[in-house]
């Protein structure tokens, strides 16, 4: 038996992984009103398939399904196998609830009765 696999069934292999790990995922990425797929995302940073990635810089929001995670200041910075490497200039955390402008005492009270 051989394992000799020709160039077009490895082709096609590679481009069913790459598939199954887009369908997969639920991060994407929005930039001017469209919504891309995101392979990876870690820390400071986040990868794509080259194929699928416009040319993305500048302001982007990260999705996980309808969540909003983030708002991100990005530059491309690698490329390696098939896919293209993003790093985060700055990375804002979106959250529910509006920014303080003050500093909360540490003994503040939790609710007030009359």
């Amino acid at each position: 038996m051989t394992t000799f696999l020709s160039k077009e069934l490895h082709a096609d292999l590679t481009r069913a992984q790459k598939d199954k790990k887009l369908k997969k995922s639920r991060l994407r990425v929005e930039f001017n009103g469209a919504l891309v797929p995101v392979l990876k995302l870690w820390d400071n940073g986040f990868s794509m398939d080259i194929e699928h990635a416009p040319q993305l810089r500048g302001l982007v929001d990260i999705f996980d399904g309808s969540l909003h995670l983030s708002q991100c200041l990005i530059i491309a910075s690698t490329e390696e196998n098939g896919e293209i490497h993003f790093e985060f200039k700055r990375s804002t955390d979106v959250t529910d609830t509006p920014a303080l402008d003050f500093v909360l005492p540490k003994n503040k009270p939790v609710a007030l009765l009359n």
